[in-house]
């Protein structure tokens, strides 16, 4: 049986958040049970391929929780395991930040998608 072994705790909390879109499922779960639509909404601009595969692999890591109810039209809910829980608790540090530097992060973003060229002329 292999072992997975990690450098450090951070290395450890990637290995369960990797992914563009987990991270803001997990926001979004932390403020309640979401059906797919709405979680979809919420989330934005990710496609369905892609979120179902986030959320398979979330559920997979025992972060979230899947209930479906059997019924049609279909009914399925998304909800945080308490150990989900425990990790949406542990972003919320960086949620601040995020909110606190977000003027800063729009700019640099915006910075980095202007062309090389721009600078040219400028001696």
């Amino acid at each position: 049986m292999a072992t997975i072994t990690f450098n450090c705790g951070l290395d450890a909390a990637l290995a369960v958040l990797g992914g563009k879109w987990k991270p803001l499922v997990l926001f979004h779960l932390a403020h309640g049970v979401h059906r797919y639509g709405e979680l979809r909404r919420a989330v934005g601009s990710v496609s369905d391929k892609v979120l179902i595969q986030q959320l398979k692999e979330l559920q997979m890591d025992e972060v979230i929780e899947r209930v479906d109810y059997k019924e049609i039209p279909p009914k399925v809910e998304y909800s945080l395991t308490p150990f989900g829980r425990s990790l949406a608790k542990a972003l919320g540090p960086l949620c601040v930040w995020g909110t606190e530097h977000m003027r800063d992060v729009e700019r640099i973003a915006l910075r980095r998608q202007t062309p090389a060229d721009a600078d040219v002329g400028q001696d």
